[in-house]
């Protein structure tokens, strides 16, 4: 391989990256799961701090929390997150890449414009995992700082990445932020920890609509500046 060279399976690996929303039942293996988290966890972080957490929900216990949440949904019970993912005012180009995507999603999904309550009942399936056979709920420490979340994210990038590299997708899912209080009560979870995400993880549906949806990129030379002198 010369030096301007990727390897053909890394680059399948993130280029085939996406965001699923609809799964087979199909179980995932434990000893698969184990394999992909334990690559994620060698993603770099300050002074090797590692500061990641994970609850790994299948079966009962991802249906339990599942249908707890979809209730709280369903009776419009949402909180505020624990932290600050959405920006306080949206500008461009941000809010045309939010809404173009968004169209195009429901577009696929058949949402016309105004429908709400479709785009209601499209919101409530996160609560579900997408129907994915496991659910991570992702945690860190309130002590750490905003360098520790850096290191979250390589952490949460290094699961997709090796879960693609085992034939599974993914979806990361800020919309268990919202209701971080019955995530705390029902997974025990202390109240040291931030509920930061959840994550979808399972064998893609081929015949969900929803995972046609293709998301466009800018070139390399809209966020890059290239500098040599």
């Amino acid at each position: 391989m010369t030096d301007t060279e990727i390897s053909a399976s890394v680059a399948a690996a993130i280029g085939g990256r996406r965001s699923v929303r609809g799964y087979l039942p199909r179980p995932v293996p434990e000893a698969t799961l184990r394999q992909v988290l334990a690559l994620a966890s060698r993603a770099p972080s300050m002074t090797n701090t590692q500061p990641w957490k994970l609850r790994v929900l299948t079966g009962a216990a991802r249906q339990r929390l599942a249908a707890m949440l979809q209730a709280a949904h369903a009776d419009g019970a949402q909180n505020q997150a624990e932290y600050d993912y959405y920006p306080s005012e949206w500008v461009s180009p941000y809010l045309d890449r939010r809404r173009e995507i968004g169209w195009a999603l429901y577009g696929l999904l058949g949402i016309a414009k105004g429908d709400r309550a479709a785009a209601r009942r499209q919101h409530a399936r996160n609560y579900d995992f997408f129907g994915a056979p496991v659910g991570l709920i992702v945690t860190i420490d309130r002590v750490l700082g905003r360098g520790s979340w850096l290191d979250l994210g390589m952490f949460l990038q290094n699961i997709m990445i090796a879960a693609r590299g085992a034939g599974l997708d993914t979806c990361p899912q800020a919309a268990f932020a919202f209701y971080a209080d019955i995530i705390h009560a029902e997974l025990a979870i202390p109240a040291s920890e931030i509920v930061v995400c959840g994550m979808a993880l399972g064998y893609a549906d081929p015949d969900e609509p929803a995972n046609r949806l293709e998301t466009p990129r800018v070139p390399v030379d809209a966020f890059a500046t290239f500098l040599d002198e």
